[in-house]
């Protein structure tokens, strides 16, 4: 494996990890806004990461010339989506607030700031 293909996957895996940290910081800063609707509400993200080897040995499988294929055991890490979790939201009784709808609810998102916190150390 050449020096060069280490920079590749290390940078590959830095820039995953520093969507994941973005998404970490953006969960947190969003996670004591309030909203009088539930779709406007935010929802906590989560990025979903996959490893790039699958691929590489797919396409070796398809583009295979006759002979040994030559499969340096490289991979990278991947961003497939970034998904928003299945939480429900936190609804809460404050008539009083100048926020709350008709029925005198309004919406948190399903942020849980310590386990952000524990996913940004992780």
């Amino acid at each position: 494996m050449s020096t060069f293909k280490i920079f590749d996957i290390a940078g590959s895996a830095m820039s995953a990890q520093s969507l994941r940290l973005n998404l970490v910081a953006s969960n947190i800063a969003n996670a004591d806004t309030i909203s009088s609707s539930i779709d406007q509400t935010y929802r906590s993200r989560q990025p979903v990461f996959a490893t790039e080897l699958a691929n590489a040995m797919e396409r070796n499988a398809h583009s295979r010339p006759a002979g040994p294929v030559k499969d340096d055991g490289t991979a990278g890490v991947k961003v497939l989506a970034v998904v928003e979790s299945k939480t429900p939201l936190r609804m809460e009784y404050r008539p009083d607030h100048p926020m709350a709808n008709a029925d005198g609810y309004i919406f948190r998102p399903n942020v849980n700031t310590m386990e952000e916190m524990a996913n940004m150390i992780a």
